[in-house]
């Protein structure tokens, strides 16, 4: 006897409930497009494209990728001595790298830091998330690039996290985890668009900081 599609889908679900994690231990571009892992077809191109992608780390990137975290969402006029002096407070760094726009040189509002000790990551990962720099709410997290195997940059359709209103929402990361397979349709669709609407309440500007800037 042949298993209908729906059958198929049941036994999916009930794998995916089984073997959840709420974070990606591999990078997949169709996983990761989806809100609880369980996609099996993209939803937009960008996963397509994602999918289609060769990607090898910077070979020129130096440093411990265990030691390193990933800041972002900072304010594109602080200072390298700011995130320094702060970042500081969770143990003896080794390298900070601020990304800078190659043309012109302006801050592109994320950075990397490199403890001596891993410890060091460890405390930044477990303290510093979503602190205040500078009126502005950061976000910290692993580097991926070099420590999370089949990884996809941002500009390739990967990424984690994302804004919604663009469409092109990754999960499985610290931002936004895989939400828990639920096995009733409808009642997993209302379920995830509550959870998606409190998401995006705490996302909302908490200061108005420096905004003639």
């Amino acid at each position: 006897m042949v298993a209908t599609l729906e059958q198929h889908g049941k036994v999916a679900i009930k794998f995916a409930i089984m073997n959840w994690s709420p974070y990606a231990q591999i990078y997949d571009p169709l996983k990761v497009g989806s809100i609880d892992g369980t996609d099996s077809d993209p939803h937009d191109r960008a996963v397509i494209r994602a999918l289609n992608s060769e990607y090898e780390p910077d070979k020129n990137v130096k440093g411990k990728p265990d030691h390193t975290i990933f800041i972002t969402r900072l304010y594109r006029q602080t200072k390298e001595d700011t995130i320094m002096e702060e970042f500081s407070k969770y143990g003896r760094i080794r390298r900070f790298r601020l990304v800078r726009d190659i043309v012109t040189g302006h801050s592109k509002g994320y950075a990397f830091v490199e403890y001596e000790k891993k410890d060091g990551a460890n405390q930044a990962y477990n303290h510093a998330n979503n602190m205040f720099i500078d009126g502005r709410r950061i976000f910290v997290d692993f580097e991926c690039e070099r420590t999370l195997p089949g990884w996809r940059p941002r500009r390739l359709g990967g990424g984690f996290g994302g804004k919604k209103e663009s469409g092109q929402l990754r999960f499985g990361g610290r931002d936004r985890p895989f939400r828990k397979p639920l096995p009733v349709p409808s009642m997993k669709r209302r379920v995830l668009e509550e959870e998606d609407k409190r998401y995006e309440e705490r996302r909302k500007p908490e200061s108005n900081y420096r905004k003639q800037y």
